[in-house]
């Protein structure tokens, strides 16, 4: 069978009387056929959106591990059960009655889920990101982590509020806060603020053996950082350890030691231990500076989630935030891979009234769906919102993103995904290639530690999205390759930068 997109009807015709799918294109089965990808597994397609079939295919029916690339499911099913319009309430109550500046009770902030308590927001009505999210540890934003939360204090002040009686406090029930998402290590909770980290930028001297100079947003007496870090030669790779050196809960002390490189700063940020603890203390903290006297909740309480909810009324609200459109979130999700918004949102979902009552939780709610769009769910398995626990066929991922292409939302959920050679996740992959620029795409990446070779083992590279070809139809692709392992080099930009490169080629070379 010709290894060509030209003749691409003959091909199809054959391909079909053999029951087979059609070939890739022979510069594309080059790049798949390199030494270092011998014992690695591909699988892709080609989608065409308009003809409503596939054009090429490798392994298309078979499951891989797929990284990031279900985040696309995440955010899909986010946008279709919420709509997206839809903004996410983030209301403050008093619980008593305010005489002359003292209110007689204590303040709730209700925590509902927003991914974006946060400095993110943008006048232009969308949020902010930086193609490696600080909670990968890359430069945080240069906003104010602490802008939502002074919003709502300020909001808090200008009802007359000077002084409570009572504590500050952060009614995180929505759903349970417990464990750290599987990539970043980064507590799950209703309750975020600035992505649920505290940055800590480290930026070198100029000289090996300057010492470093320390940088913590946003600053609060939860956590204190001592840094005895010194500048390296610009060779070597950073050598940092970091321990928590306290016994006060509600006043960490993190001790840096090592050394960095002469060169870019380096974000040792800190997840937080107690998204719900640091909501307390650090919305305390911004009340205070507003003139608003009071102290978070005591760490003996014990709340009653029952009794304050019974409050909740529109007469007794001091202050609420209302978020952008949630598909503005889309953005900072796909663009960055952000594993604490994607994994929370199947747990927000669950937490949804109409899913309570029907005993469903959020995987149920994108079964659901799915099922009604008539795609083929044996094709799928997902067990985290993130990326960590799932596997895909590409011919399921391509007809998935054929179903969103045709949602009203869709257009926005294209332009939300990484651009080849660009921004996000792909903003250093194939950087002038032919399809730099024209391909939009989730990346995802997984990988273990092989200790038999020293080495690391990439399980699972992926690439899915959207371009329009050279020729002018509109695609829907996936790619996939599991189980690389290279004897020098980095495996995932390896990886990373051969997905890209077929995605390219495609963009090229399809007619």
């Amino acid at each position: 069978m010709p290894h060509r997109f030209v003749a691409l009807s003959a091909l199809l015709f054959a391909a079909s009387l053999l029951g087979a799918q059609p070939a890739p294109d022979r510069r594309i089965q080059a790049v798949m056929d390199r030494p270092e990808f011998k014992h690695a597994t591909w699988g892709m397609e080609f989608y065409d959106l308009d003809a409503k079939r596939p054009l090429v295919g490798v392994n298309a029916e078979r499951l891989f591990t797929p990284g990031s690339t279900t985040k696309l499911l995440t955010m899909g099913t986010a946008l279709e059960v919420l709509g997206a319009e839809h903004r996410f309430r983030t209301p403050v109550y008093r619980t008593g009655r305010l005489r002359n500046g003292v209110l007689d009770g204590d303040l709730v902030l209700v925590a509902s889920g927003d991914p974006n308590v946060s400095g993110r927001a943008r006048s232009d009505g969308s949020y902010a990101f930086i193609d490696k999210d600080h909670s990968y540890g890359g430069a945080p934003l240069t906003t104010d982590p602490l802008a939502t939360l002074r919003l709502l204090a300020a909001q808090v002040a200008a009802t007359g509020i000077r002084a409570i009686t009572g504590q500050v406090i952060v009614d995180a029930s929505l759903f349970a806060e417990a464990d750290r998402e599987l990539g970043t290590r980064v507590m799950l909770s209703p309750m975020i603020v600035n992505d649920n980290v505290i940055d800590i930028v480290l930026t070198p001297g100029a000289r090996a053996g300057d010492p470093v100079t320390v940088s913590v947003s946003p600053k609060t007496g939860y956590l204190s950082v001592q840094a005895r870090v010194t500048t390296g030669d610009s060779a070597a790779p950073a050598r940092l350890t970091s321990q928590e050196d306290s016994t006060n809960v509600d006043h960490r002390v993190l001790v840096v030691t090592g050394t960095i490189p002469r060169g870019e700063a380096v974000n040792a940020r800190w997840a937080v231990a107690s998204p719900r603890r640091a909501g307390e203390i650090l919305f305390s903290e911004v009340l205070n500076e507003v003139g608003v006297r009071v102290i978070p909740r005591l760490g003996a309480r014990v709340i009653d989630v029952a009794a304050l909810r019974a409050l909740y009324a529109d007469s007794l609200m001091v202050a609420e935030h209302v978020s952008l459109p949630l598909v503005a979130e889309a953005t900072v999700l796909l663009k960055t891979s952000q594993n604490l918004h994607a994994s929370n949102f199947p747990l927000l979902l669950g937490a949804l009234p109409a899913s309570l009552r029907a005993g469903k939780n959020g995987f149920d709610l994108a079964h659901d769906w799915l099922q009604r769009e008539g795609l083929d769910l044996d094709g799928a398995v997902q067990g985290d919102g993130a990326g960590g626990d799932a596997m895909f066929a590409p011919a399921f991922m391509t007809r998935y993103l054929a179903v969103v292409a045709a949602k009203p939302w869709g257009p926005a959920f294209a332009r939300a995904l990484p651009v080849l050679g660009t921004d996000g996740t792909l903003a250093t992959i194939q950087v002038g290639s032919a399809g730099a620029g024209k391909v939009f795409a989730k990346t995802g990446t997984f990988s273990k530690y092989d200790p038999l070779n020293r080495r690391m083992l990439v399980t699972a590279k992926g690439i899915a999205g959207y371009f329009t070809s050279k020729s002018g139809k509109r695609i829907a692709f996936a790619i996939y390759v599991n189980n690389l392992s290279v004897s020098t080099g980095d495996p995932a930009i390896v990886a990373g930068q051969a997905l890209g490169e077929i995605a390219s080629l495609a963009w090229e070379r399809i007619r």
